[in-house]
């Protein structure tokens, strides 16, 4: 059993079924941290001790028959934002290199609950404000299929340890892209649900327990290396609980089975005025007819008449009312309440208009980013997509304009471009409809070839 490339669910069969014990499952993903990550820099916090405590009660427990749950033994790592007691939460910023949060936050106990065990914790951009995880505490990760190349960000570390089997899955955040951007970056698999599906809790570390200032479009989401652990992790996390009164009580569905020909897809090759590679759009195209091949209702989609690059500019304004609100001091000139009701029901605009368009389709297939992976370099400075120089800020826009809308949103590895680098696109659903999306996506993935391990590893 090559235990560090398993899948979560094939882990915690083979501990429920004795077939390995939970300290070896943890033992050989030790293993392959320290045979690895020298190479990326994924993961940067490391406890090792408690890890192997927590290893070895969950084996007494199975050995008197009694099961902590769907994840009983199975190690993971942490976006280093997810607050947790006993490990040091620092988001990449020096002012919290020792902070230590007194309790988990909602989604770590689920999936402690769930008899899961955490090794550690993955890197992240400097608070997170990057798509490229660098930071003056850890440094950079480096993608694990050109080391010359980002990972990604915000969650570069996460999506690099999964895709290097240093990890089975990961939880990161999505506030602008940032769970499906590195997924995709990384080949990996990448779920950002509806807002206010799982819980925003202690998902930033908030030293002296400062009021929470992100209460919207930031999204907390799983990221695998298939979609039936995409779905196992989402059912664990997502749902009501007793910190994040924003949480709306729909159910939370199993993933159904689906078949393709049942489908009805809506695909869009590219935004107005938003750019895209040669490559990305070439891969969007041939998914689209293979699709079609199926039996599946494909149709150019109709977009909803919407200024994207306003609803953009629009969601920027309200994440900065939101870090506004959060500093110790209110500026001299503090945002007046009535711009934020009017920029919320700007935004409701473009919730509704999306809403409409879903009526129409299953799932809208896109782009989830405008390149690949590019090269190391200075944030803000120009990328290159096909040969042109395109804003650094546009980077992650086809993701963002789902964190405006609301709506979830699943990043899916989709072959690799001439440089050998994973293409990652997106599916976009009606809110509320992370089930089917999941089940789509696993309709689809016998098309598009699934996670393939990088070069190396």
């Amino acid at each position: 059993m090559d235990i560090g490339f398993s899948s979560t669910a094939e882990l915690a069969a083979a501990i429920a079924q004795r077939k390995i014990s939970a300290i070896e499952a943890l033992d050989a993903q030790l293993a392959q941290i320290d045979r690895h990550n020298g190479a990326v820099n994924a993961v940067v916090v490391l406890d090792r001790e408690q890890a192997q405590a927590r290893a070895l009660l969950a084996d007494a427990a199975m050995a008197r028959g009694d099961t902590l749950g769907p994840l009983h033994g199975v190690p993971f790592t942490l976006k280093d934002a997810h607050e947790t007691a006993g490990i040091r939460t620092t988001v990449g910023f020096p002012p919290f290199a020792d902070y230590m949060a007194r309790q988990d936050s909602p989604v770590v106990e689920r999936l402690k609950a769930a008899g899961a065990i955490l090794v550690g914790k993955t890197n992240v951009a400097t608070m997170l404000g990057d798509w490229q995880s660098d930071n003056p505490l850890f440094g950079r990760t480096c993608n694990p299929w050109d080391p010359s190349r980002t990972a990604g960000g915000s969650g570069g570390g996460a999506a690099a340890a999964v895709a290097t089997g240093m990890t089975p899955f990961e939880v990161g955040t999505d506030m602008q892209d940032s769970i499906r951007l590195p997924a995709a970056f990384c080949g990996v698999y990448g779920l950002k649900p509806t807002e206010h599906r799982v819980s925003l809790a202690g998902a930033f570390p908030a030293p002296g327990g400062v009021p929470r200032s992100v209460r919207l479009m930031s999204c907390v989401g799983p990221i695998a290396r298939n979609i039936e652990d995409l779905a196992l992790i989402y059912r664990i996390i997502a749902g009501p609980d007793r910190a994040d009164t924003d949480l709306v009580p729909v159910p939370v569905e199993p993933m159904p089975k689906l078949e393709l020909k049942s489908l009805r897809i809506a695909v869009a090759e590219s935004f107005p005025g938003f750019p895209v590679a040669t490559e990305i759009r070439a891969a969007v195209e041939s998914l689209a007819a293979q699709l079609a091949s199926t039996g599946a209702v494909v149709e150019e989609a109709k977009l909803p008449k919407l200024d994207l690059h306003d609803d953009l500019a629009e969601g920027g304004k309200l994440i900065g009312m939101m870090l506004e609100a959060a500093q110790p001091e209110p500026p001299e000139q503090p945002t007046p309440v009535s711009r934020w009701f009017a920029a919320l029901a700007r935004r409701d605009r473009s919730i509704l208009a999306w809403e409409r368009f879903f009526e129409s389709c299953d799932a809208l297939l896109c782009p989830v980013a405008m390149t690949t992976a590019f090269p190391h370099g200075k944030p803000g400075s120009p990328l290159k997509v096909d040969g042109k120089e395109e804003s650094y800020w546009m980077l992650p826009a086809y993701g963002a304009v789902f964190n405006y809308s609301s709506h979830p949103a699943l990043a899916f590895p989709c072959g690799q471009d001439r440089d050998g680098l994973p293409i990652g696109l997106q599916l976009v659903g009606r809110k509320w409809s992370e089930a089917r999306l999941l089940g789509i996506a696993a309709a689809l993935a016998p098309l598009t070839g699934g996670f393939r391990r990088p070069p190396g590893y």
